[in-house]
């Protein structure tokens, strides 16, 4: 049975938030972010300091010029620099580095929990051992809970680009690791690689007792977001964004509450839409679908997570009601226990109550 999105205590005054102080409350406010790929966390200056220390050529003399390269068209020319920056990944402490980064960047950020997306394929490609990918990860989101106090799991992600059979052979030297990660994406080039590509792997995965999403419908149709739920079996997509472009499925999204992981940054530098100002964040939300924000490539895309709460608030003029219930969808959309989640949602409550609280004894004369 489908459970009731959250709702707000009814203490909270929404109305004293002014749009002034949106910003701030967009960056305090706890949240879970629920779509990001590790290996896009990796900024240009740990890239190259990872290329000096395993001693890797890049094709870029300074970190300059390969900020400067970040120019992107779409889905497949992003894809092509993402894979040159993971070059630089050979060890288990690199792994380790690129992950506490991110995790330490999370927590400034005021994320409270993050499942974070990795593609051993592009590693263990390039001769790079299973274990050395997931245990350097592992040890990161280890290290982040005991020092920070941060919930974090990992999602293995196949390569829709590669054959099935390679997706396969991921999940059976992955398994000796199942421990360390909690579940299993679809990413890479979405359009001309359907969801139905992997339904024997993700039938295998499902049998492990995995947790199941899937990138649907951020270039690809909306007939790919259905082909995820009916044949995949997915728990959340990711992205999403064309769902709007068909009603029956977005009146089964509402219905289902099934989540959808949406990056406004990213869908604007891949050119997914025009202009953030035009993105349709707020319909869906509107619509009664579980959306999320989240930053998906955050040093390719120009932002964290809280970079895109900020900017599409800013370009789309959502409030701080809706702030609250992009939050608390996080919360819903996450892959932990229910007393767990009903822990961050009253976190969430009480930060919105004192923030209103504050915001009406400062509007005082």
């Amino acid at each position: 049975m489908t459970q009731p999105p959250f709702q707000p205590d009814p203490l909270i005054d929404f109305g004293a938030i002014t749009p002034e102080r949106l910003p701030e409350l967009l960056r305090g406010m706890p949240k879970a972010e629920l779509h990001m790929h590790i290996e896009g966390s990796l900024e240009p200056e740990l890239i190259f300091a990872l290329a000096q220390r395993n001693k890797v050529q890049l094709p870029y003399d300074s970190v300059e010029a390969l900020r400067a390269a970040y120019a992107f068209t779409d889905l497949q020319s992003f894809l092509d620099i993402y894979y040159a920056g993971a070059s630089v990944l050979l060890h288990e402490q690199d792994f380790y580095d690129m992950a506490m980064a991110y995790l330490q960047r999370a927590v400034a950020d005021n994320v409270v929990r993050t499942e974070i997306f990795f593609d051993p394929q592009t590693h263990t490609a390039r001769g790079v051992a299973m274990e050395t990918v997931i245990l350097g990860l592992s040890r990161a989101c280890a290290d982040a809970q005991a020092k920070w106090g941060l919930g974090s799991d990992l999602i293995l992600c196949f390569l829709r680009h590669l054959s099935e059979d390679d997706a396969l052979d991921t999940l059976r030297e992955a398994t000796p690791y199942r421990s360390h990660f909690i579940g299993v994406g679809l990413d890479s080039s979405e359009v001309g690689h359907p969801p139905e590509k992997f339904s024997e792997v993700f039938l295998r995965a499902r049998e492990r007792g995995l947790r199941l999403v899937a990138h649907a419908g951020e270039e690809g149709p909306p007939a790919y977001i259905w082909s995820a739920l009916d044949v995949l079996r997915v728990e959340r997509i990711d992205h999403g964004v064309q769902s709007s472009r068909d009603p029956a499925l977005m009146a089964r999204l509402a219905k289902e509450r099934v989540p959808l992981t949406v990056c406004p940054l990213s869908n604007l530098k891949l050119c997914v839409v025009p202009d953030l100002g035009q993105h349709n964040l707020g319909q869906l939300l509107d619509a009664g679908l579980c959306v999320t924000v989240n930053s998906d490539d955050p040093a390719y895309f120009g932002g964290y997570v809280n970079d895109n709460y900020v900017q599409t608030f800013a370009a789309t003029g959502l409030d701080a009601r809706q702030a609250w219930q992009l939050a608390a969808n996080s919360f819903e959309a996450s892959f932990v226990e229910p007393e767990v989640r009903q822990g961050y949602v009253a976190q969430l409550d009480t930060y919105f109550r004192q923030f209103a609280e504050s915001s009406a004894a400062q509007a005082q004369p």
